[in-house]
């Protein structure tokens, strides 16, 4: 391994790096939006936007991530939609992630026990203070790990986006190959990088999710 092309490449890998993490943060802060919106219209009494709601998760969940940034960078400009390569990226990351993480709210929602509900309209609240005071605080905690495990794989999910030549760690790596010819060095020096940036936020995100359940017990 030469590691003169490693420090050489460090640099520029690690500032793509950072542009790695921020679409991933942008990204999964907009997903737990939609995903959880989407959740609630799932479970919601009216028909059309538990359609909508279906046919979108059904969507993203059911087609490959890279055919759908395919189809928003290269296919929506003929319908006259033209996006910048990053928005582009940021829209087809959120929206694949949102499609899992409804599943994973809807999922959370319906695991808690139908008799607290039931209790809670009981006592005078209304269908919406019962799932604000009641459901969702449970819900939540049920939901963790898996809102964990989404975030890790949409930080791999961001090298996806270097077909549509966003200047991530993936796409700085086919750079820097095409500079110094040494794709195993090169390609070896990425994986590290994204193995260190996702053991630091798994561990993070561990932490997170056992202060969240003292927090909530």
């Amino acid at each position: 391994m030469n590691f003169s092309v490693i420090l050489d490449a460090l640099p520029s890998l690690l500032s793509a790096t950072l542009m790695t993490i921020g679409l991933a943060v942008i990204s999964i802060i907009i997903a737990l939006v939609l995903g959880f919106f989407t959740a609630l219209a799932r479970i919601s009494k009216v028909k059309m936007l538990r359609m909508i709601s279906t046919v979108y998760v059904s969507m993203f969940r059911g087609t490959p991530l890279l055919v759908q940034i395919f189809v928003i960078y290269y296919g929506l400009p003929q319908i006259g939609i033209e996006l910048e390569p990053i928005p582009s990226g940021i829209l087809a990351l959120s929206l694949n992630a949102g499609s899992y993480l409804s599943e994973s709210f809807r999922a959370s929602i319906l695991a808690v026990d139908k008799g607290q509900m039931e209790a809670a309209v009981s006592m005078g609240m209304t269908y919406g203070q019962a799932m604000r005071r009641v459901i969702l605080p449970q819900s939540i905690r049920i939901a963790i790990p898996t809102l964990s495990n989404t975030y890790i794989i949409l930080i791999k999910d961001t090298s996806l986006v270097s077909v549509i030549t966003v200047t991530e760690l993936l796409q700085m790596s086919t750079l820097m190959i095409a500079k110094t010819f040494e794709p195993l060095t090169i390609y070896l020096l990425a994986a590290s990088i994204y193995w260190c940036v996702i053991t630091s936020f798994t561990i993070l995100l561990d932490q997170m999710e056992k202060r969240t359940s003292r927090h909530l017990a």
